[in-house]
């Protein structure tokens, strides 16, 4: 096994208990208001800006931004502008803890949205206690632990959790890829743990499973490659972070290694694999699995929006997977907030996305699943293949949705029809 769980996991422990009675003690025992003025909402972010992760992720702020500057310049949400705080947490739980809790103490955020990192959310949220009524909204991390209502009632995910792909794609491999000897190679913490637990759900069993550290993996990609060559796998499933799955498919270039692969929806997007410098030969006919449409697909009518949104107040980014989910990720938080009603307040913002989230507007191709009983965001996928100008296409020529859930429930076909987008990409609720 590659990797060291041990020291990450010690990581995280130390960050919550040092963090955790200070925060937790420090947060405005009454914030109704908070970060609500007649003319702006302060919403806050933590993600990687620089640090192990940041390579794509890093864009996430400031498409999410961009997204909000549109609504701005288009009459705000009942006039008031949104304005989003973006703090680097370097991937780091420690520093997630840190910047969270000056997010909701020293800026006063009316919520969170968007925050990235399965180990540094987990920490960020039992340190700081955002269940004490403060909305954490869209998560982006698939771990399905955060749709416990529970243990996290204002922690609203959004999408599909690590544990669905896993069990889509143990359906997958099965119908597909019978008799083949398929590898598996996973990031070492609570996401590829999450990964592993939907195979398991399903009964997947893997010839070989690999498991690494994000801290180790630039140097070690190479051995993983030539031992996985070696015993002749003829599929490969990859769930990691961009730069450790480039790590992995450069690697095998420089090998000669070419199974089939099959990229987690995490690490997949193929814009910023060649920005890493992976030859496009490599990347064309991987396969995996989305639940949005291609960013490079300008026929859907949510893709050209966001692109000329991107365009217009974020001409230096690149627009790709990663821009693709914040501007979606923006879109619904707008829907949220008009859906609260003019009289802001954090107990009706949460309430407005339980009994109206389900039906918001948005570019996924599967259902958003909120209610009164549940928090969780969307829930299916479908599986692509990336053609020789890297655009995810459907293998089996049109998008089918397959729904599951975190559990034991079934994966089956969905017969979802996702809203028309709204007009001119702003939601007005009606």
């Amino acid at each position: 096994m590659i990797g060291n769980r041990r020291g990450r996991r010690g990581i995280l422990a130390t960050a919550v208990l040092a963090a955790g009675s200070l925060a937790l003690t420090s947060l405005p025992a009454s914030a109704n208001s908070t970060g609500v003025s007649s003319r702006e909402i302060k919403l806050g972010i933590t993600l990687p800006i620089t640090g192990a992760a940041s390579f794509g992720y890093n864009k996430i702020g400031d498409a999410m931004n961009a997204y909000f500057k549109y609504v701005n310049d288009n009459g705000g949400v009942y006039g008031r502008s949104i304005k989003l705080i973006i703090k680097n947490d370097e991937y780091s739980p420690k520093l997630a803890v840190e910047k969270t809790k000056e997010l909701l103490t020293k800026d006063k955020v009316f919520a969170l949205v968007g925050a990235l990192g399965t180990a540094n959310h987990i920490a960020a949220v039992a340190s700081n206690g955002v269940a004490r009524g403060i909305p954490d909204l869209f998560v982006n991390t698939g771990f399905s632990g955060f749709g416990d209502k529970k243990k996290y009632p204002t922690t609203f995910t959004v999408l599909p959790s690590y544990a669905m792909e896993g069990k889509f794609l143990a359906k997958i491999l099965s119908e597909k890829y019978a008799g083949k000897k398929v590898a598996l190679i996973y990031q070492d913490d609570d996401f590829g743990d999450d990964v592993r637990r939907g195979f398991n759900l399903a009964q997947y069993k893997f010839t070989q499973e690999t498991g690494y550290s994000t801290a180790t993996i630039a140097t070690e990609a190479a051995n993983i490659v030539s031992d996985l060559k070696a015993k002749g796998m003829e599929v490969v499933v990859t769930f990691g972070i961009t730069q450790a799955v480039g790590a992995i498919l450069g690697a095998s270039a420089r090998g000669q290694f070419a199974p089939q692969w099959i990229l987690g929806s995490v690490g997949s997007d193929a814009t910023t694999l060649r920005a890493l410098g992976i030859p496009a030969p490599i990347i064309a006919g991987a396969r995996g699995a989305s639940f949005l449409p291609s960013p490079t697909d300008t026929s859907d009518e949510y893709v050209k929006l966001f692109q000329e949104v991107n365009t217009k107040y974020n001409s230096k980014a690149t627009f790709d997977n990663n821009v693709l989910v914040a501007m979606n990720t923006a879109m619904l938080t707008v829907q949220a907030l008009r859906a609260a009603g003019p009289r802001l307040t954090r107990a009706g913002f949460i309430k407005a996305i339980q009994t109206k989230g389900s039906k918001f507007a948005s570019a996924a191709y599967a259902p958003l699943n909120f209610s009164a009983t549940s928090n969780i965001g969307y829930n299916g996928y479908w599986f692509g293949q990336y053609d020789s100008n890297l655009v995810l296409k459907p293998v089996d020529g049109a998008v089918e949705i397959y729904t599951t859930d975190s559990a034991n429930g079934p994966v089956v076909k969905s017969d979802f029809k996702r809203p028309a987008m709204p007009a001119k990409g702003l939601p007005t609720n009606s």
